[in-house]
């Protein structure tokens, strides 16, 4: 059964920091690429962050840029989002989604994610 599961996610104050987890399980992780995903309460799901399957590449959504990091343990079936420097704007659910791609590329357009997690919540409240 493939399966992701996000944690990580809870209430912090602005400027403050959190890191989430991605934990995939039912398929190997060296073939995938990954996208986290969020979506604010009232707004549409956006695109933050990918990180390709060899974790050599990775991109960001501009508005988190030079402030969320994204890395990969593959050994541990685990992405990770580093969220630093964080704003009530970012308040979310955040989703992370996996698709095959081998290699050194990466994208987070959602239509194309094969396998959805079911969200952690991150709110930015003082």
């Amino acid at each position: 059964q493939l399966q992701l599961v996000e944690s990580g996610g809870g209430l912090v104050q602005p400027g403050g920091s959190l890191r989430l987890s991605c934990v995939v399980s039912g398929f190997t992780l060296d073939y995938y690429a990954i996208g986290w995903f969020r979506q604010a309460p009232g707004k549409e799901r956006e695109g933050v962050s990918c990180i390709s399957s060899k974790g050599g590449s990775t991109n960001y959504a501009d508005s988190v840029k030079g402030r969320f990091t994204i890395s990969r343990d593959n050994a541990k079936n685990t992405v990770y989002l580093q969220m630093n420097s964080l704003k009530p704007e970012d308040t979310a659910v955040y989703y992370c989604a996996a698709y095959r791609l081998y290699g050194s590329m990466c994208y987070y357009v959602e239509a194309g994610m094969d396998y959805w997690g079911k969200g952690t919540l991150v709110t930015v409240s003082s």
